[in-house]
């Protein structure tokens, strides 16, 4: 049993839960009430007698369990101890979100030195170019419809950030990658998206899959843009990765979490980027309409703070 200190709000996600959009896993279509929110960071109230990992005091973070509240009765496999007391939890909770963008660039295998390109820059779009800087990526090219989201991806490390609707757009990608994009993380879930990656990724690239993708097409000539060239398309599901041991390009979420929450107390990964606002849980409707109207003016790094609710 973990007491809630904060919680994160997934937007992408908590959007198509709130809309009942394609694609949310097991959910069939038009089934209410849905639980948002999956990550969270607290303290451990109780354990049962047979819990080794952590003791009651402990700050851990949660992935799944009980969504957004202020408690989360949550099973010992989904909760992972923070061994850094100074690492601010309206931080730390974000290393489950951070995690699925690390499992992204893990499927694509990438090497230091190669070219990598982001595209789509929510959370997970922002995440991905921050660990691509990380990793070893030049250049790191960011790409989004919004011009603010722009200006945080190359403060988070991108080379460059460009505008996807711009006419030279793909030729642009291309002259600055050298040819080429070896590989890119396509978090927008849009088709248009993964047209425009296989129009610029080099030969024998890797486009992983990061964003859900909400509504399908088929408007892929995957002889010309997959087949002659070699173009690995790979999905980046957070569930598509290993449950208990890690292995090359495939870790499990303790495993990331782990390295992530060590990215942010060592200042590799900037978390004051990233965080943008805490609000009070009983604001929750006007924040969720605000997510529904206007998606793309929704603060990214945003948490419920449980110590602002009146009880």
């Amino acid at each position: 049993l973990v007491s809630n200190e904060v919680s994160a709000i997934s937007a992408g996600t908590e959007r198509a839960c709130l809309l009942d959009l394609p694609n949310l896993g097991d959910s069939p279509p038009c089934d209410f009430p849905k639980v948002t929110g999956y990550s969270g960071v607290g303290r451990v109230v109780d354990t049962g007698k047979q819990i080794n990992s952590v003791q009651p005091g402990d700050r851990v973070l949660t992935h799944w369990g009980s969504g957004h509240s202020n408690y989360n009765y949550i099973t010992e496999a989904n909760l992972l101890k923070i061994e850094d007391d100074s690492l601010p939890s309206k931080h730390a909770v974000f290393a489950v979100i951070a995690g699925f963008s690390l499992n992204g660039l893990r499927k694509t295998r990438f090497e230091i030195g190669e070219s990598a390109t982001v595209i789509g820059l929510g959370i997970l779009g922002l995440f991905s170019v921050a660990l691509c800087r990380i990793a070893g990526a030049t250049p790191v090219i960011a790409s989004d419809l919004s011009h603010a989201r722009r200006e945080t991806a190359l403060a988070l490390g991108a080379d460059h950030a460009l505008d996807p609707t711009a006419r030279d757009y793909i030729d642009r990608v291309k002259s600055i990658s050298r040819g080429g994009v070896n590989a890119t993380i396509e978090v927008s879930g849009q088709s248009i998206a993964l047209q425009q990656a296989l129009n610029f990724a080099a030969p024998f690239g890797r486009i992983s899959l990061l964003g859900c993708t909400r509504v399908s097409d088929s408007s892929i000539d995957y002889y010309q843009q997959v087949h002659r060239p070699g173009i690995e398309i790979i999905g980046a599901h957070t569930n598509a990765r290993p449950k208990k041991e890690s292995r090359p390009h495939s870790w499990t979420w303790k495993d990331d979490a782990s390295a992530l929450l060590r990215f942010m107390s060592d200042g590799r990964l900037d978390m004051t980027k990233i965080f943008t606002t805490a609000y009070s849980p009983e604001a929750a409707v006007s924040i969720y309409q605000k997510l529904a109207d206007a998606p793309n003016d929704f603060p990214v790094g945003t948490v419920f703070d449980w110590k602002q609710t009146a009880s």
